[in-house]
């Protein structure tokens, strides 16, 4: 930096990542200050617990008069009248991936959790583990493990675990996040096309992991999934020692022995035995993951086997919100047809024999797009009825590239699944109320808020 910084604003304050950091520096005695125009709770009133001042909008004048640095956050754009003033007053900016860098990441030995699906899980497992295991690692998740109750923790250790996003870093750097966390050690979970906004094709995506392998250094280790021939086809010019987990005979970190119950898993892995209080496939692999990155840094076995059964997960994966008249309604973040999958394979272990609906909030930029339009019925059939919602924000994307979630429901109804597109949460409820039975599981699927329908279904539910 040209000057030494003490003042520093934030563009997009309340993000989960955004927060996070703003609340690092202040416990440094920085003076903090930020805006958003989503600056509501439990985000909002988290920072103003730290001291930091939060401007609800953008506008110019939030802007300190003696700032040194605007941190300027990813889902800002031009034509934002705060950071239309920020370039026109000529003020130091930098993206968040790059502060991490400058400021957090120095010095560190840093373990980046990649891929389309699992980052969250994996990466708050290995977070886990390593506190256990005593290191007081620093960390930066994109949700919240109840076992660490936040999801970012800036300490004097050694470690910095962090999940290494694929997405773009800012308006003014279109490179992926991850790309700016000086990695030593790289776990890449799995690679699929996700991110249609910003990834032309699944080519586009796997270039973007080439070049994170390519900046891991020498000594570095890069764990990949043996089963994903998009993984190995990244990592073919790796100069860093790669490690291959999976089912698969022939890796270096081979999973057997799987045993699934209603509360959990059991795996092998290196002739060692681990439990796990999580549900499916994928969670094995993550846990996998998570004990193959502990190994490498000689934890102990008995640390890792003891903080594996005690893991208590991550909120918005499988969470039960809440169980009303033996009805359970359960939110996911799955948002990925392969996601919405995985959960409801889970589910079925979880709770078996019981009927499961599956109601599904096209959101993110992807399932909002034509692309998923024959894989996301593929997924979705496999709960026992289905509700979709309407597409969000389909005015911003033209008609032959929109999800028709008509014809989502018709195809789920060919398979013989009782399915309706229900656009409004009210409809949903409505729908709903009749329907479901004691002992069914309703299983939100949804990368936000769902205008609350989780509470909402419990409430109707109840007074039903």
């Amino acid at each position: 930096m040209p000057k030494p910084v003490h003042r520093i604003h934030f563009l997009g304050i309340c993000g989960t990542a955004m927060g996070a950091v703003a609340a690092a520096f202040r416990e440094l005695d920085f003076v903090v200050t930020g805006s958003d125009d989503n600056a509501y709770p439990p985000m909002s009133t988290f920072l103003e617990g730290k001291g930091i001042k939060i401007s609800n909008g953008f506008t110019p004048e939030n802007i300190p008069a003696e700032v040194d640095l605007v941190i300027v956050g990813n889902a800002l754009c031009r034509g934002n009248p705060e950071l239309e003033a920020v370039l026109d007053q000529r003020l130091p900016y930098r993206s968040l991936p790059e502060t991490l860098k400058e400021f957090f990441l120095q010095d560190k030995t840093n373990i980046v959790i990649t891929g389309t699906h699992g980052k969250t899980t994996t990466t708050s497992l290995i977070a886990w583990i390593f506190r256990e295991a005593g290191c007081d690692p620093g960390f930066l998740i994109g949700g919240i493990a109840r076992d660490l109750a936040q999801g970012a923790a800036f300490t004097n250790s050694n470690y910095f675990i962090i999940e290494g996003d694929e997405y773009d870093t800012a308006f003014f750097d279109k490179r992926s996040k991850f790309l700016h966390y000086l990695p030593e050690t790289v776990v890449i979970n799995n690679i699929e096309f996700d991110h249609a906004d910003i990834f032309a094709d699944l080519e586009e995506i796997k270039l973007s992991f080439r070049r994170l392998v390519n900046i891991v250094p020498g000594r570095g280790y890069i764990f990949i999934n043996a089963d994903d021939p998009n993984c190995a086809e990244v990592v073919t010019k790796s100069l860093s020692q790669v490690f291959t987990v999976g089912f698969r005979e022939e890796v270096t970190h081979q999973i057997t022995e799987v045993h699934y119950d209603s509360a959990g898993a059991e795996f092998v892995l290196r002739d060692h035995s681990f439990r796990l209080p999580l549900i499916g496939e994928f969670n094995v692999r993550n846990a996998a993951m998570a004990v193959s990155v502990a190994l490498a840094y000689r934890l102990p076995i008995e640390v890792i086997q003891n903080a594996l059964a005690r893991f208590a997960g991550v909120t918005r994966r499988q969470e039960l919100r809440g169980e009303v008249k033996g009805i359970k309604v359960i939110d996911d973040f799955a948002h990925h047809p392969t996601a919405i999958r995985e959960t409801l394979f889970a589910l079925r272990h979880r709770y078996p024999g019981h009927k499961i609906w599956a109601i599904f909030e096209p959101r993110s930029n992807t399932t909002r797009r034509a692309i998923f339009q024959t894989a996301l019925p593929e997924a979705l059939k496999l709960a026992d009825g289905v509700i979709l919602a309407r597409v969000a924000r389909v005015d911003q994307l033209p008609s032959d590239d929109r999800l028709d979630p008509e014809r989502v429901v018709q195809t789920i109804r060919a398979c013989g699944v009782p399915a309706f597109y229900e656009p409004y949460v009210e409809d949903i409820l409505h729908r709903v109320k009749p329907l479901a039975r004691p002992g069914d599981v309703i299983v939100v699927f949804s990368n936000g808020g769902f205008e609350g329908i989780h509470q909402r279904l419990l409430t109707e539910l109840a007074a039903a």
